[in-house]
């Protein structure tokens, strides 16, 4: 039957405590939730809120798209079924947006390595899932409080029908993510003066602010990035260094490894090491540059670079 269908339906030492927050505000900061308005701080909160009002009015649009055809589909339902049914969808799909938002932090499309896009699946079903239970009760109880009976059908019938739009919503809400953050760093680069921007390393509450001009490479050091500056100085930051590609890619800085990025400004030489490997020169530092990362290679060869 139709979904539609109706009827009358011990107390740790100190220092492991300090580690704990300290772990806990890491993965705060990697998911882009370390303070400010909903949790989350400058363009990150500026891409989730422009994404979430893009969102709410693309998928608005085709939710009022698709009650005008159940009013030619379902005449016998009137104007207010439809509106239930669409406007529960509506609602419910924004209130667990932050499935996808969370995936896409934690796995985004370009970052490495590759193998952490596989938590898109279980993120998709997830929220899928989510959708399809949460319209089901707020459907169920709004016509309960009309005096009325909702009656969804077979569940896993249902659900297999309904995840199948949900997935693609899912890929779409990803690229919509994506394309806002990639606006606003375009928009921040072209109000920048010179284009020379800063970057803030943090350790714990000391903050060093640096010219991304001043920084030739970040190198992974454990649960650390390491930022190797112009000047000799070395400094620390705890964060993934996937977290930190996906920041500073779009301002000219590469993956070469699975352990270092690189300033592509500052490459002065590219050695050969065999095996399509090879050895970037930045000044006195020498980082690695691997055959499993031949985008990069070509980027340092091309005469742009």
């Amino acid at each position: 039957m139709s979904e539609h269908q109706t009827s009358s339906r011990p107390i740790a030492p100190r220092e492991a405590s300090r580690d704990g927050a300290r772990a806990i505000g890491d993965i705060r900061q990697w998911l882009g939730t370390s303070g400010g308005v909903f949790g989350m701080s400058g363009r990150l909160r500026r891409t989730f809120l422009y994404s979430f009002a893009a969102i709410a009015v693309i998928v608005g649009v085709v939710n009022i798209i698709n009650v005008e055809t159940d009013l030619h589909a379902l005449p016998q339902y009137g104007l207010a079924g439809p509106a239930v049914w669409e406007g529960s969808s509506w609602l419910t799909l924004l209130l667990f947006l932050w499935i996808p938002w969370t995936a896409w932090r934690m796995a985004p499309p370009l970052g490495r390595p590759r193998w952490k896009l596989s938590l898109h699946i279980p993120a998709a079903l997830a929220f899928s899932f989510a959708h399809v239970v949460g319209f089901v009760a707020v459907r169920k109880l709004i016509y309960w409080l009309l005096g009325a009976h909702y009656e969804f059908g077979a569940f896993f019938a249902h659900f297999r029908y309904e995840f199948g739009k949900d997935a693609l919503g899912y890929l779409l809400f990803i690229g919509t993510f994506a394309l806002i953050e990639h606006l606003l760093r375009q928009q921040t680069l072209v109000k920048t003066p010179g284009q020379t921007l800063s970057f803030d390393i943090k350790d714990g509450a000391r903050l060093t602010r640096v010219r991304l001009d001043e920084l030739l490479a970040i190198a992974s050091a454990g649960n650390y990035a390491e930022f190797v500056l112009r000047d000799g100085r070395r400094l620390l930051m705890r964060s993934p260094l996937t977290a930190l590609e996906t920041e500073l890619s779009p301002r000219g800085f590469l993956r070469t490894h699975r352990s270092w990025i690189v300033n592509a400004k500052h490459v002065t030489a590219l050695k050969p090491e065999g095996s399509g490997d090879y050895s970037i020169e930045l000044g006195n530092l020498s980082v690695p540059l691997s055959r499993r990362f031949p985008a990069a290679l070509a980027r340092l060869k091309a005469p742009a670079a």
